[in-house]
């Protein structure tokens, strides 16, 4: 415990899943944290739960003017802010690119990019004053390689995540500011009951259902959890990882390294039983 002690942090998404857990765990490791959400109620609950150090400020990332005001409430409650995780995020329209609507391609890149965007805008002129901070943004596989989304909207605004991680990343990171991303495989979340259109409440509801689901998805011979992306998110918040910087850690149980091993294996039995039989 105290890998991030007499650090300040900004989590936006903090009311359910990665966030949640995240400040759950920076909390525990000496942090003093601003969180973020849209649900009231929940935010509440989870700042009373975690104390004094902990603030709950309910905020939609996508509008300047509330991403602002949340960064400068955790320079005036802490007097600093070392770290800012860009984790809020949502589901995005799934189907073809022929069904798309306009309108919902800009709220899904306005709420998984430009969110990210106006973190990084508000806090890099605290951080560059101080010398430091640490910028960490909720990337995914999905914007690595296509297909590990059921939206491509998705993995597009993750990609373009990423990307523009690395970019912000060459300018701050001359001021001793560094930019990271993690892109999370399968990890048990409501997000995917969100995507196929559960309501909020009913998709965090599926948790258990998401472990079962994605047990074999990876060499790791179990889905994702809250806890690997919070753990991960803690290193590249701490001084541990003072010069990694510009990188996008991939936290996927070797989803995206390549085909498993089982199922090669498979596909060669299947080989060998086809040219048997010819």
């Amino acid at each position: 415990m105290g890998r991030l002690d007499g650090k300040v942090a900004v989590i936006t998404g903090a009311t359910s899943g990665i966030g949640l857990r995240t400040a759950e765990v920076f909390v525990a490791e000496g942090a003093k944290i601003v969180i973020a959400g849209r649900r009231i109620p929940e935010g509440e609950a989870l700042a009373k739960q975690l104390g004094a150090a902990c603030v709950f400020r309910q905020t939609d990332v996508t509008v300047e003017d509330q991403m602002h005001g949340l960064i400068d409430l955790a320079v005036q409650k802490f007097g600093r802010i070392d770290c800012l995780f860009n984790n809020a995020g949502g589901p995005a329209q799934t189907g073809g690119i022929e069904g798309l609507e306009v309108e919902r391609f800009d709220a899904a890149m306005a709420t998984l990019v430009r969110s990210v965007m106006l973190g990084m805008k508000h806090a890099a002129p605290h951080m560059k004053k101080q010398g430091s901070g640490s910028i960490i943004n909720n990337g995914s596989i999905a914007g690595r390689l296509a297909g590990f989304s059921s939206s491509v909207v998705y993995g597009a605004a993750k990609a373009a995540v990423i990307h523009l991680t690395k970019c912000v990343a060459m300018e701050l990171g001359e001021s001793n500011v560094r930019v990271n991303s993690i892109s999370p495989g399968a990890i048990a979340t409501g997000i995917f009951g969100k995507a196929l259109g559960l309501s909020t409440d009913a998709a965090e509801k599926t948790q258990a259902v998401m472990r079962d689901v994605y047990k074999t998805a990876q060499p790791i011979p179990r889905a994702g959890l809250p806890d690997d992306i919070a753990h991960a998110a803690v290193f590249l918040a701490s001084d541990e990882s003072s010069f990694i910087n510009g990188h996008d850690l991939v936290i996927d149980g070797a989803m995206t390294s390549g085909r498993n091993w089982t199922q090669q294996q498979q596909g060669l039995a299947a080989l060998r039983k086809a040219f048997d039989g010819g």
